[in-house]
């Protein structure tokens, strides 16, 4: 995920991210502000992935952008 263009478009994509992945709280969303690491850490925890599972969700998620 390319952070600085994420980062760009934060409050854009963050209803995409909120509709794929709604357990995540606006809160969630808020402090990730782009940060594809905390993101990533964010859905292992509330999704109960391995954050391997939780980078490779969050790159199939960029490639659909």
């Amino acid at each position: 995920m390319n952070d600085d263009r994420i980062k760009g478009q934060w409050k854009q994509l963050a209803g995409k991210l909120k509709a794929k992945w709604g357990k995540l709280t606006d809160d969630d969303l808020k402090i990730a502000e782009g940060n594809s690491e905390y993101l990533a850490g964010k859905i292992q925890e509330r999704y109960g992935v391995a954050k391997d599972e939780a980078k490779r969700q969050i790159d199939e998620f960029d490639r659909t952008l």
